[in-house]
């Protein structure tokens, strides 16, 4: 019977020759989904031995991962705001850059106890909003999405969160399916910005496995934040404050694109690495 210790180390070996920019990680994550060993156990045990059955089911994880499927779909789960979301193809894997979105939101709330409304445009797995209405325990929200299997899966990640009850889920082209008037204090919105010239340019994990329309914007990454310029100010209630997730070379043009609307107070926010992740505007 096979050692842990050797089937690790071949396995950090074969993904590292693939390519994969964590194999160490990638392998021991997938060691543990086999075999419900913890972290610390796989690095104590490695003369443990591992199971005909455990064997088979890391090999077959192992090829996918050589494939380079993102680990977050082989597992189909991610953790975000430390709350954990289940993930599949339909949607992008929620980051940790996209954090930035909820820390600012909250940032703009000085009492949590109120009853916001607010809108998370392109929801996709429902990262943003279930995170930021898991910290507003008053307040209600509405996830639009274009793809119906999208919007499945954030209602699956609603009831898993028992946040059903204060979400609801629109399919819908941006905010074309709202009802008419109907106006929000808060606004979330990951919109695709990756230029369509740049696609041969990404890691397999996302060119390959993600959704291309929750990925590539037309105007070189623009197009839909002009599309969002003509939205936004219909939706926002008088105070209300809107956060957009942005390239990190994006900043000042898109800045540029919402000063040409009712917008004030316009302004860049950085991720936890220093980079532009985020517009955020007040109406």
């Amino acid at each position: 019977m096979a050692l842990l210790r050797d089937i690790r180390l071949e396995a950090i070996r074969r993904l590292g020759q693939a390519g994969c920019d964590s194999p160490r990680l990638d392998v021991d994550l997938l060691l543990e989904e086999v075999s419900g060993l913890t972290p610390l156990n796989i690095m104590l045990q490695t003369d443990r031995p591992v199971s005909a059955k455990e064997q088979a089911g890391f090999q077959e994880l192992l090829r996918r991962r050589i494939l380079r499927e993102p680990i977050s779909q082989i597992l189909g789960r991610k953790d975000f705001w430390s709350l954990t979301f289940a993930v599949n193809r339909h949607c992008l894997t929620p980051r940790p850059d996209s954090e930035t979105l909820i820390e600012a939101a909250l940032k703009s709330i000085p009492d949590r106890s109120k009853t916001l409304k607010i809108l998370d445009l392109g929801t996709g797995s429902g990262c943003l909003i279930l995170s930021l209405l898991s910290e507003l325990p008053h307040s209600r929200g509405v996830a639009v999405d274009i793809s119906d299997k999208a919007l499945a899966l954030a209602r699956r990640n609603a009831e898993s969160l028992d946040l059903q009850d204060r979400c609801e889920f629109i399919m819908s082209n941006w905010a074309e399916q709202l009802p008419v008037g109907e106006k929000f204090d808060i606004i979330l919105c990951n919109p695709p910005y990756i230029a369509e010239t740049c696609a041969g340019s990404l890691a397999p994990e996302v060119g390959d496995y993600e959704p291309h329309m929750a990925l590539f914007a037309a105007d070189d990454g623009y197009g839909e934040y002009e599309r969002l310029a003509g939205i936004l100010p219909g939706l926002m209630t008088s105070g209300g404050n809107a956060f957009l997730e942005i390239g990190h070379e994006q900043g000042q043009h898109v800045v540029e694109i919402f000063e040409k609307t009712p917008a004030k107070n316009i302004r860049i926010i950085q991720d936890l690495g220093r980079r532009d992740r985020c517009v955020a505007m007040a109406f």
